[in-house]
């Protein structure tokens, strides 16, 4: 049945071995009570130990029912241990909270008994030791003695093949002692018993085999046992699994947490500080994350990365203005020199370097790389595309939606100045009124950028290409220039405020207001660049027919009507505001231009004519383009002006009249150069001066 061949057991204690056990050999009989004496260290408790399964053997060999452990797992070490073997210690070790009952029906939760039938075997194994009557009490209101039976029902309750007692007697008196020898003794009569013992009086008197052990070896066998034929079996016996439930295990787990409230509150509370410590760590280093990805995002909304397909190199213009020319003079350091700083900045303002950017490439390298999409928050592609907006005023008249020309022809000034200077503002040309929306990479109309960034006041976000929406600042207000463009304000009305200020009058400063309805209800008509062309009545070449009221009036008709359908506001927690425009227009409208513009029979017939311009139906220049002299300019001419009707020879003499001569134009050109010294020389002194100060 149990079979222990040249067992060897060797601690290591760092770089020393100490062997427990030296090669023990012994078998045991099914059913006899053995007794192992030996000195403190000889080796019993290892032994034991290795019998029951609770350590492991260094070298050797342990046959149990015929059938070697040395290729055991845990798990089957587990089920030997829960069905085959049980413990008796000198402690005791009985769970103190729990009665009587229940620690002996501890033994059986692993097995999966149901309930009845382990309190039933429960309570056979109390009534063999002869404690029926002392199921309810608490292991701390009983006697040595009585807990000593109370362990060693617990130990027979799984009916175990073997039972290993450690010191049985070695904490009770002498006739509790005696007690428990008795029953151990009845219990081996139909099992194995192997008891660990320094009383040798004892083992004498109740055991049928007494082993001595001394450093390690057996030295004594008073009934010696051989099994003469050994069968080594193929499989392992089928052993059963333990199997405790949930249910079983969530009680037993509960009942413990209920009887040690002080101690589960404790550990509760300490575990809950720790929980929330971490969980406010995460917290904050989360939302700090956040904090920093959001005013990222703002900030590269309100200042995205902008690659244009060609751009103006400035570095020539900021050394000039710094006067941090790096190239070194060819004259020698022996004497003051001039440093030509105004010349330098007037060259690099009139004759500017410009670098181009091959974009078809670098789009196919974003469209192709699949880790793009993870790096960038939004990728917006937009098209130099012509928007021509056009709207009627109360009087039934078509305007032309454009802020600059607008206010050209109210106060009659070159607005090319103005639109210089409103490119320098950190917030955008505020003349410019009309702005694409960054659409969603999904698909969608409107980015979750600006959704997030933006209130909607009144109305809705656009649904398709013909909405916009209608952009105001944290105040609902909009400019004097998107205004004028909208005609919320007449050319007439700018015009005489211009005139009163130039006559030194006050100009009105009263605040104007329209109901969300009323802007709203407003609609304007998109026309694509390609309608402003018709053919030339001649046959040759195309006209613009936007200079006529009937081709204005053609073009309004046919054009793209687009409708506000709401009105946003930048959130209050936004960080920047992306939008610089009044009017926001979806990509699907510029999409729209495009297609229609493909689609033009100007541009279909200029695609089949490559060669030849077709809007004055002459050849572009090519490399062997040669140019007449000034006699063939003038018969060309000549001809050009007889096929005119009369209205447009007075409009070309009148565009002839006012090129100004060669001596007019040195004359201006000495006057800017004059004026332009000036402000240098005063702009020298300022700075002088700031410094002194």
């Amino acid at each position: 049945m149990l079979k222990l061949t040249n067992i060897v057991k060797e601690y290591v204690t760092g770089d020393s071995k100490v062997s427990a056990l030296k090669g023990v050999s012994v078998e045991f009989r099914k059913n006899e009570f053995v007794s192992i004496l030996g000195h403190s260290g000889c080796g019993k408790t290892t032994l034991l130990n290795i019998i029951g399964g609770l350590d492991k053997y260094t070298d050797g060999d342990l046959h149990i029912n015929g059938v070697s452990t040395k290729q055991y797992r845990d798990s089957d070490w587990d089920t030997y241990r829960n069905h085959s073997v049980g413990f008796v210690f000198q402690s005791y070790n009985l769970i103190p909270h729990q009665s009587v009952l229940s620690n002996v029906e501890l033994a059986l939760t692993l097995s999966g008994v149901s309930k009845t039938e382990r309190r039933a075997r429960a309570k056979s194994a109390l009534a063999k030791v002869g404690l029926s009557d002392q199921i309810h009490k608490k292991p701390n209101q009983m006697s040595g003695g009585q807990m000593q039976r109370v362990a060693i029902a617990r130990a027979l309750v799984n009916n175990p093949d073997i039972l290993l007692a450690d010191e049985p007697t070695g904490a009770l008196d002498t006739e509790t002692s005696r007690q428990i020898m008795e029953l151990l003794k009845e219990i081996a009569e139909d099992r194995l018993v192997i008891m660990v013992t320094h009383n040798p009086e004892i083992a004498e008197e109740y055991s049928t085999r007494i082993i001595k052990l001394i450093d390690g070896e057996i030295v004594g066998d008073t009934n010696p046992y051989k099994c003469e034929v050994l069968e080594e079996k193929d499989n392992k016996k089928k052993a059963k699994k333990k199997s405790m439930s949930f249910f079983t295990a969530l009680s037993l787990s509960l009942n413990n947490l209920l009887t040690k409230k002080a101690r589960t509150i404790l550990t509760s509370f300490a575990g809950s500080i720790g929980i929330i410590g971490i969980a406010l760590i995460l917290a904050l280093s989360n939302g700090i994350q956040i904090y920093i990805d959001r005013i990222q995002e703002e900030t590269l909304a309100s200042y995205p990365l902008t690659i244009n397909a060609k751009s103006e190199d400035m570095t020539e213009t900021i050394l000039a203005l710094m006067s941090t020319n790096s190239e070194k003079s060819e004259h020698e350091l022996n004497a003051v020199y001039s440093s030509p700083v105004l010349n330098e900045l007037i060259n690099s303002m009139t004759n500017p370097k410009y670098t181009e950017n091959n974009l078809k490439a670098f789009k196919e390298f974003l469209d192709n790389d699949p880790e793009i999409k993870d790096l960038v928050t939004e990728l917006d592609y937009s098209y130099d595309i012509p928007f021509n907006v056009f709207y009627k005023d109360d009087k039934g008249k078509i305007i032309k939606s454009d802020a600059m020309s607008l206010m050209q022809e109210a106060i009659g000034m070159d607005m090319g100045t103005m639109g210089s200077m409103s490119s320098m503002m950190p917030s955008g040309n505020p003349m410019e009124v009309y702005e694409e929306l960054i659409c969603s990479s999904d698909g969608s109309l409107v980015s979750e950028l600006l959704t997030e960034q933006y209130d909607v006041i009144y109305g809705s976000w656009p649904k398709n290409y013909k909405e916009v929406v209608l952009v105001v600042n944290q105040n609902n207000e909009i400019s004097d220039f998107a205004q004028l463009a909208l005609g919320l304000t007449t050319p007439e009305e700018a015009k005489k405020s211009w005139q009163e200020l130039g006559e030194g009058e006050k100009l009105d400063t009263e605040v104007k207001s329209w109901s969300y309805k009323e802007i709203c209800d407003m609609t304007f008509r998109v026309v694509p660049a390609s309608s402003f062309y018709s053919i030339n009545p001649s046959g040759k070449g195309y006209i613009d027919i936007s200079e006529t009221e009937s081709g204005l009036t053609f073009m309004y008709d046919n054009g793209i009507e687009i409708k506000v359908s709401g009105i946003i506001r930048p959130n209050p927690d936004a960080g920047g505001a992306m939008l610089t425009g009044t009017i926001g227009y979806t990509k699907a409208l510029t999409d729209k231009l495009i297609e229609t513009t493909n689609d033009s029979i100007i541009v279909k017939t200029q695609l089949d004519n490559p060669e030849t311009d077709i809007l004055s139906a002459l050849p572009f220049k090519t490399d062997d383009y040669k140019e007449p002299d000034s006699a063939q300019k003038s018969k060309d001419f000549k001809a050009y002006v007889q096929t005119l009707k009369t209205a447009d020879k007075a409009k070309l003499y009148k565009e002839i009249a006012i090129i100004p001569n060669e001596e007019l134009i040195k004359s201006e050109v000495d006057k800017q150069m004059s004026s332009l010294n000036r402000q240098y020389v005063e702009t020298i002194m300022l700075d002088s001066f700031a410094n002194e100060s």
